[in-house]
């Protein structure tokens, strides 16, 4: 390949496109002084061409050139000032991966040659390296365009209080011995028959997987052998990461999709376009900071040399420069339209809705997904933080979003570990915390429920730990989360005693018929269906070992057992998952309020009592429901915190009906039971019952 082959080609898409007969390549760069384009040996390890692209348009540089096959790999350097001081990185013997690639050759491998700087000059990032990274690099791959067509552009026609499961790509399935050996650990394993069969017994809806985007080991991580487990350290926005990829490749990704589609299961990406992997000032040039320093990311107003770091993690992607917000719609449009996912959980979200005057739910990121044909279809979720300036912003999304609700975890975990005034907060998160989202026309689905997350304890360890065990991250246990409102039940981690063994176990019922009968969107962390460890560890985003993956050798299928049952009864019961907020308004079909708080007695609940521990609810179809929506369910349901057996007086049932205990925790053993009439019943300590309407059986 000769430089007088290459022609002008198009500005119109971005990236590498194949059209049969060669390959248009445009990349954008605002502040550049040229573009090289270059082509590597089918191995990588030699540079074969480089070609400076011949046109400019705009900000985008562009050239075509004819024959080239599918599967070249290639690469960029970036001609331009090297002035940190103002802002720019340019180091043209750094090979820059294009940042639409959809995959890619090779590995990333920490060595100062991927640093535009020399890290030995007292200089630091103000100096200059002139060595060549190519070697240490992986390289961009002109992809087949067959690879990405007659795909589903997303399905998202499941109901948005659907339940959610959140699993990690590998962890998942990597020690679960159901799974054939060799698609353990990658895509084709996450929809392998023993998970589907697995998924569908629970009634999961969607899957939530943790990062498939291509991401970088840290380097600090890699120097104390460890990983980037979780893969919050994007640097490859439309290339699924290769690590995940078994006997099929990319290939599997797509399968892994339609299976998961065939068995009614949506498939949810967890996205970082908050930050990338360059890190800050000290960080590597891998792809944006060498191609456009000043306009990827957002710098410190004044010192251009230093990076606004409100995600933590070193720098701050700028998706208010149209083309890096044209570059995030374009890579979401390509995982809907060629790779058939189905809806985002879009990381630090607060960072994409920050303009210069701050957190903006207008702002140009949510106006442009809004109007945007095909992500305006798709399910959206955030969570709504991040570090910067007013960060926490739960509630203040846009009502296309759902967003994660942190308070609801944190609420659930102190009301049964007793603390006081926990019950009057958990009453708001019960019926879809509407002090936070009840505004604007938003619903109930709004609020993520959750339990745990892959960030912080397990629900299992929720309950057997009182502290954090992060020993094995290798910062002397200072890393992770300070307040997990978890109880050990008198002792730290494992016991043989077979009491405290028993409250733990009760203490992870309780909480999931909590998370199950709460108005909302409840969403599972993998293996809380079985009480799955982490032996402590709150942190274990670079555990990519036994910590970290899932153990299903030691699953409690008497958990999973309760876990199926409470699934069934969510979906059998709407009173239990409804989209309107439930206020207490009076019913127009009956008279009757849509929900009732009494105490055990039947009386007016002391809200004023910090001590309240016991609460009754009863749920009725939502007073403000049109007509055609379905009605008629009437659920009640008993909150027993106290340490010892009480009995609570039920509502008077309609003529003909009576009141069937249908779920009772006391038990992993659900045995549903018709109730005596018009008398209290049992309810036993530590416990949660809830109660459901039956026609009478016809005396003889």
């Amino acid at each position: 390949m000769t430089p007088q082959k290459v022609t002008s080609g198009s500005a119109a898409t971005l990236g590498a496109h194949h059209d049969g007969a060669g390959v248009n390549f445009a990349v954008f760069s605002e502040n550049a002084d040229k573009i090289e384009l270059c082509l590597f040996s089918p191995d990588g390890k030699r540079e074969v061409a480089r070609i400076a692209l011949p046109e400019r348009s705009g900000p985008i540089w562009h050239g075509y050139l004819p024959g080239l096959p599918v599967g070249t790999l290639y690469g960029y350097r970036a001609h331009g000032q090297y002035a940190p001081e103002h802002g720019h990185r340019f180091n043209p013997n750094k090979l820059l991966l294009d940042p639409y690639a959809r995959e890619l050759h090779g590995d990333w491998v920490t060595h100062p040659a991927t640093l535009g700087y020399d890290e030995g000059s007292s200089a630091q990032d103000l100096s200059f390296d002139p060595r060549d990274s190519a070697p240490f690099v992986p390289k961009s791959v002109v992809s087949d365009p067959a690879l990405f067509e007659g795909m589903s552009a997303g399905r998202h026609n499941c109901s948005d209080m659907d339940l959610i499961y959140e699993a990690h790509p590998k962890g998942l399935t990597q020690a679960n011995p159901d799974v054939p050996e060799a698609v353990r650990g990658t895509y084709e394993g996450l929809a392998s028959d023993a998970m589907l069969a697995h998924l569908t017994s629970m009634g999961v809806q969607a899957v939530e997987l943790l990062p498939v985007h291509a991401f970088v080991d840290d380097k600090f991580l890699v120097q104390r052998g460890l990983r980037n487990y979780w893969g919050y350290n994007s640097i490859g926005f439309f290339a699924p990461e290769p690590r995940y990829f078994g006997p099929d490749g990319l290939k599997g990704f797509r399968q892994m999709v339609a299976r998961f589609h065939a068995a009614g299961i949506e498939v949810i990406l967890d996205v970082v376009y908050n930050h990338t992997a360059e890190g800050d000032q000290r960080g590597p040039t891998l792809s944006f900071r060498g191609l456009d320093n000043a306009s990827y990311y957002r710098l410190t107003a004044g010192q251009p040399r230093y990076y606004v770091n409100d995600t933590g993690c070193g720098n701050t992607l700028n998706v208010s420069h149209p083309y890096v917000l044209r570059m995030v719609l374009d890579s979401l449009r390509f995982w809907v339209e060629c790779m058939g996912v189905d809806g985002f959980r879009f990381d630090l979200a607060t960072t994409l809705g920050r303009e210069d005057h701050g957190f903006d739910p207008r702002g140009g990121f949510f106006d442009a997904l809004r109007q945007d044909p095909v992500l305006a279809k798709v399910r959206m979720i955030a969570e709504p933080w991040d570090i910067g300036p007013g960060g926490y912003r739960l509630g203040a999304f846009p009502h296309e979003f759902s967003e994660w609700n942190d308070s609801y975890r944190d609420t659930v975990r102190r009301y049964w570990r007793g603390d006081s005034h926990s019950a009057q907060e958990l009453a708001a998160r019960l019926l879809g915390s509407a002090d936070k989202f009840d505004q604007g026309g938003r619903r109930s689905w709004a609020s993520v429920n959750f339990l745990a997350s892959h960030d912080g304890f397990t629900l299992a360890d929720t309950t057997r730990y009182a502290k954090r065990h992060n020993e094995a991250n290798t910062e002397n246990n200072r890393d992770g989360h300070h307040s997990n409102f978890s109880d050990n039940g008198g002792v730290e981690g494992d016991t043989d005693d077979p009491e405290i063994r028993a409250l733990r176990a009760r203490r992870q019922r309780n909480m999931l018929a909590t998370l199950f009968l709460s108005q909302g969107t409840p969403m599972l962390l993998a293996g809380d269906e079985f009480s799955n460890s982490q032996a402590g560890n709150n942190n274990a985003y670079c555990q990519d070992n036994e910590i970290g993956w899932l153990n299903w050798d030691s699953a409690d299928t008497d958990l999973l057992g309760f876990v199926r049952v409470l699934s069934v009864f969510r979906q059998d019961h709407i009173a239990v998952r409804q989209s309107r907020f439930l206020h207490g308004a009076a019913r127009k079909a009956d008279g009757h309020t849509d929900v009732t708080w009494t105490d055990f007695a039947g009386e007016a609940v002391a809200w004023r009592d910090p001590g309240l521990a016991n609460l009754c609810l009863t749920l009725r179809c939502s007073a403000e429901a049109p007509d055609f929506e379905p009605d008629g369910d009437v659920v009640f349901i008993a909150f027993n915190r106290e340490d010892e057996d009480t009995s609570v007086v039920l509502p008077t049932p309609p003529e003909g009906q009576t009141w069937m205990r249908a779920i009772d925790t006391t038990s992993h053993v659900q045995e549903p039971r018709a109730e005596p009439e018009y008398e209290a019943v049992a309810v036993c300590a530590n416990t949660v019952a809830a109660f459901v309407l039956i026609s009478k059986e016809p005396e003889e």
